[in-house]
C-alpha cells in the first residue's frame, strides 16, 4: 500500500452525505499513515487513532444504510450485511492483532492496508451499485447474520477441538476462488422428502499435512493415499458434527460423497447459491466451509465418487491432482477477468492447453482471486458494470504487492476515444474481442515471449 491515498472523482458516486464521508474517511487514513511513519509514537496515541477511524466507519454505515432505506434500494439487505461483516469481523479481528501484538508496526500497517483496502474496494464496487440500482445476486440466499455468526463459531470450535488450531474467520462470502493447492471433498445428504444438503470443504493440502499428517507422524510432504482416507473419514466426522446444528438433517442419508478436481469444483460451486460460505485461516493453512439445499440434482459427470473399490479411486484421484499440479507448475497463470460467462469459457478453452487460467466476474471477485493465488498476467474487461476496468486497475495499482502485476485490457470498443482512455492507464497492452480467437492467443503468447 503507498504512503497516502489518493482521492481520485472515481469514487463520487453523486450522493452528497456518502461522498463527504468516503473523503473523510481517506484523509482519516492518510493520517494514520502519516503517524504510522512516526519514529516516536506512543501505543496510546494509535489506539486513538484506531477508534477514532472505526467510529467514522460506523457512523458513515449507518448515513448509507438510512440512504438506502430512503430510496427502497433493491439491495440494501445484502449491503448492510457486507457493513456488519467488516463491522463484526475483520475490524475485531484487526483490532484483536493489534492488541496482541502491542500495536507493533507489522500490525499497524496491516491494519491500515486491510481497511484502505476494504474502503477502495467498497466504494468502487458495492457503493457504486447504489446508484446503478445493480444488485449482487451472488450472496442472495445467504442465512441470516445471526446464523452466520453461530455456524462459523461452531466451526471454528470445531477446528480447535478436533486439531487445536486457533483459527480466524476471513470472509462469510468465499466466491470459490482457489488457494493453493486444494482437496475438494464434496457430501450430499437426501431426506425422504427428496430435499439434498450439500457440503462442500475445501483444504489446502498443507492443513492437511500440518494437522492429520503430524498425528500420523508421516514425513510426507504431499497428500498420501492413507493420508487421504483418513482425510475423508475426519471430514465426515466433521461434517456430522456441524449437522447437529440442523434438526432437519436429523433423518437425512447420505447420498453421494466425491472427490473433485478443482475444475468440478467450479462448476458445482457456480450452480449454486449458498447459504453459508465461510472462508477461514488457521494458521497451518486454508479452510472453506460451504453449503447449500434445496432439490436435489444429479451429480456431475466426471466427479470422482467414492463408491466401492475406494483405495483405487482415491489413489486415482490423487494422481490425477499430482498430474495437474506438475503440469500445472510449469505453465504461467493468467485471471481473467469478465462479467460474461461465454467470454470466460471462451478464454479458458482457448488458454486452458499451455496456461493456468483463473476466473472472476467482478472486481470484487478479482481482487479475492489476487490476493489467494497470485497470477502472472490478468486479462481484464474494459466494459464492465459496477465497477469498469479503469477502476479496477486503479485498485490494483493502489495495492504495493499487486502493483506490478502485469494487466491486458480486453475490449469490444477499438476507437479512437476508447483506446486513448485505455491507453492512459498504462496496462501492457489491450486486446480487441473481435480478433480472431487465434489471433488473441498469439498475442498472449508473445507477450510471455517477451516477459
Amino acid at each position: 500500500m503507498g504512503n497516502q491515498l489518493v482521492w481520485n472523482n472515481r469514487y463520487d458516486i453523486g450522493v452528497d452525505i456518502i461522498d463527504k464521508e468516503h473523503k473523510k474517511l481517506f484523509r482519516i487514513l492518510n493520517k494514520l499513515f502519516d503517524f504510522g511513519q512516526q519514529a516516536e509514537k506512543s501505543q496510546w496515541v494509535c489506539q486513538e487513532a484506531v477508534k477514532y477511524f472505526k467510529d467514522h466507519a460506523l457512523k458513515h454505515f449507518q448515513d448509507e444504510e438510512q440512504y438506502m432505506a430512503s430510496i427502497d434500494y433493491a439491495g440494501f439487505q445484502l449491503h448492510k450485511r457486507i457493513h456488519e461483516n467488516f463491522r463484526k469481523i475483520t475490524l475485531p479481528s484487526l483490532e484483536k492483532e493489534l492488541e496482541l501484538s502491542d500495536y507493533s508496526e507489522n500490525s499497524v500497517e496491516h491494519f491500515l492496508g486491510v481497511c484502505a483496502g476494504w474502503l477502495i474496494g467498497h466504494t468502487l464496487t458495492e457503493d457504486q451499485a447504489i446508484v446503478s440500482g445493480e444488485v449482487m445476486k451472488q450472496w442472495e440466499n445467504l442465512l441470516p447474520e445471526e446464523e452466520q455468526t453461530v455456524m462459523g463459531q461452531a466451526i471454528l470450535n470445531q477446528l480447535h477441538g478436533m486439531f487445536q488450531l486457533d483459527s480466524r474467520l476471513i470472509s462469510n462470502c468465499y466466491g470459490g476462488e482457489k488457494f493453493g493447492n486444494g482437496i475438494y471433498y464434496r457430501l450430499i445428504y437426501c431426506t425422504k422428502e427428496k430435499k439434498s444438503w450439500e457440503f462442500l470443504l475445501v483444504f489446502e493440502e498443507q492443513l492437511i499435512i500440518n494437522t492429520i499428517g503430524s498425528v500420523m507422524e508421516t514425513k510426507s510432504k504431499t497428500v498420501n493415499v492413507m493420508l487421504m482416507n483418513v482425510a475423508r473419514y475426519t471430514a465426515r466426522q466433521f461434517v456430522e458434527h456441524i449437522k447437529g446444528h440442523f434438526p432437519s438433517l436429523a433423518q437425512a442419508d447420505v447420498k453421494t460423497e466425491q472427490l473433485l478436481t478443482y475444475e468440478q469444483f467450479q462448476k458445482v460451486f457456480e450452480k449454486h447459491s449458498p447459504q453459508f460460505s465461510l472462508l477461514f485461516d488457521t494458521g497451518k493453512g486454508y479452510f472453506a466451509y460451504c453449503m447449500t439445499t434445496g432439490n436435489l440434482l444429479p451429480t456431475e459427470d466426471g466427479s470422482s465418487t467414492i463408491t466401492e473399490n475406494t483405495m483405487a479411486k482415491v489413489k486415482q484421484y490423487l494422481n490425477q491432482n499430482n498430474a495437474e499440479k506438475a503440469a500445472i507448475s510449469q505453465k504461467k497463470k493468467i485471471l481473467i477477468v469478465d462479467d460474461s460467462d461465454f467470454m470466460l469459457k471462451t478464454m479458458t478453452m482457448l488458454l486452458g492447453k499451455d496456461y493456468e487460467t483463473l476466473t472472476a466476474t467482478s472486481g470484487l471477485s478479482a481482487f479475492r482471486s489476487i490476493t489467494l493465488d497470485r497470477p502472472d498476467l490478468i486479462l481484464l474487461d474494459y466494459e464492465m458494470p459496477v465497477c469498469n476496468g479503469s477502476q479496477i486497475l486503479e485498485m490494483i495499482r493502489s495495492e504495493k504487492e499487486f502493483e506490478d502485476i502485469p494487466v491486458i485490457f480486453l475490449t469490444s470498443k477499438v476507437d479512437r476515444e476508447s483506446v486513448k482512455k485505455v491507453i492512459g492507464l498504462k496496462p501492457q497492452g489491450y486486446l480487441s474481442k473481435s480478433l480472431a480467437p487465434e489471433s488473441i492467443k498469439q498475442e498472449i503468447d508473445r507477450f510471455f515471449e517477451k516477459n
